[in-house]
Parts: C-alpha cells; sequence; structure tokens
C-alpha cells in the first residue's frame, strides 16, 4: 500500500521540477531578448552607458511615491537585502538615483568578466549578469 504522505510529497516534488524546468529553459531566451531591448547602438552587446540609462529609466518608474529614493517595497525584490546595505552608504534604508546606479554599476563589472567593456548574451546567463538583468528589467 502506498503512504499518503509520501505520495503526495513525489506528486509535489514532480510538480515543482516541472514548473523550474522552462524557466531553466528560457534563461537563454530571456539574456538574449534583454539584450535586443536594451541594444541602442544594435552592436550586439550593452554597455556601461546602455545599462545605467535602462537602470535610470527603472528607477523612475519604480519610485512610485516621487521621493527621489526606492525603499525595499518599491525594489520588490530586485535588490537582496545584503545588496541594498551595501548600496546603502547613509544607511536610512532607500536607495538614491545614484546609489541605485552604483549598484548597478557594480553588478556591471562583476558581469563583465573579460573587462572589456561591455556585456553579451553569455556575460547576461552568470550570476552577476542575472542579478543585473533584474535591476534594469522594467
Amino acid at each position: 500500500m502506498i503512504d499518503r504522505r509520501l505520495f503526495v510529497s513525489e506528486l509535489l516534488a514532480c510538480g515543482l521540477s516541472l514548473a523550474i524546468l522552462p524557466t531553466a529553459s528560457n534563461s537563454k531566451s530571456f539574456a538574449a531578448a534583454a539584450l535586443g531591448a536594451l541594444d541602442k547602438d544594435n552592436d550586439g552587446t550593452l554597455d556601461l552607458a546602455e545599462v545605467k540609462d535602462a537602470a535610470a529609466n527603472v528607477f523612475d518608474k519604480l519610485d512610485k511615491d516621487s521621493d527621489a529614493t526606492l525603499d525595499r517595497k518599491e525594489l520588490g525584490g530586485r535588490a537582496g537585502k545584503t545588496q541594498l546595505k551595501q548600496a546603502d552608504p547613509d544607511h536610512d534604508g532607500t536607495l538614491t538615483k545614484d546609489e541605485y546606479l552604483g549598484l548597478v554599476e557594480k553588478l556591471f563589472n562583476a558581469a563583465d568578466v573579460d573587462k572589456d567593456g561591455t556585456l553579451t548574451a553569455k556575460d547576461l546567463k552568470s550570476k552577476a549578469g542575472r542579478a543585473l538583468l533584474r535591476m534594469i528589467q522594467p
């Protein structure tokens, strides 16, 4: 006889793995789509100016209360607690646009492993690249 709890846990595990599968397989297309949308000069890469321009636009859209800062709620999970703390030198729990752009630049530099000043779709698939995409995607 099958244990009911075991059956339910196996069923949930199977469902979760199926839910994760499309996300993993779409990571290539997500990075390529982001690259295509943000690459203003159509050179197949993102430079820091393109990334900061996108980030500034995102900042403005996220600043719902128009106080020129973003708190954790407005960030909506784009930056983790540790990232927020590191990017917030005055420790007021919010990020100004300059602080937000500083975090974006830090993530850009971490994703730019070959230090050529540009990011390719491959760079955007790295851990730092995915974190950067969270910060610059509308």
